[in-house]
């Protein structure tokens, strides 16, 4: 009932929490086998919301690399309008906690993820992230946010 410790644990709740949630979708979101595009009802969906899988791409790609700092990329459903949505949230804040979009796919744009391989490059980082993108996980994602 002490609304003020509640009040106080806030930030740090959002911060390891929201850290928690997105990087448990970001690992499954990623596979050595994955790369290409998706198929089936995803693929549509993009087709639909996006004009092509290369304008997709692209979207989410340069709202990425627009990240200010830390944060993530992601493509997200939005259900009250029934359509995919590309947003960015900054620092590890969760994706449906602070747009309300469910989320398919992120993509850590945090330097930490990167540095090792691209130094600060995150634009290569990128490029090479669709090589190993798991459409599989993606699209059960995708259905399960449908029912």
């Amino acid at each position: 009932g002490d609304v003020t410790a509640q009040v106080s644990l806030q930030p740090a709740l959002k911060f390891n929490g929201g850290g928690h949630i997105n990087h448990t979708i970001f690992w499954t979101n990623l596979s050595p086998n994955g790369g290409g595009e998706p198929k089936g009802e995803l693929l549509e969906a993009i087709k639909h919301d996006f004009g092509s899988f290369a304008n997709f791409k692209e979207k989410l790609t340069a709202v990425s690399v627009g990240v200010q700092g830390s944060g993530w990329g992601w493509l997200g459903y939005n259900k009250e309008q029934g359509r995919l949505q590309i947003a960015a949230c900054a620092n590890q804040d969760p994706l449906q906690g602070t747009t309300g979009l469910i989320p398919l796919l992120g993509i850590d744009v945090w330097e930490h993820a990167y540095y090792l391989q691209y130094k600060n490059v995150r634009p290569d980082y990128l490029k090479a992230i669709w090589n190993v993108i798991n459409w599989e996980n993606v699209s059960s994602r995708y259905a399960t946010c449908k029912k």
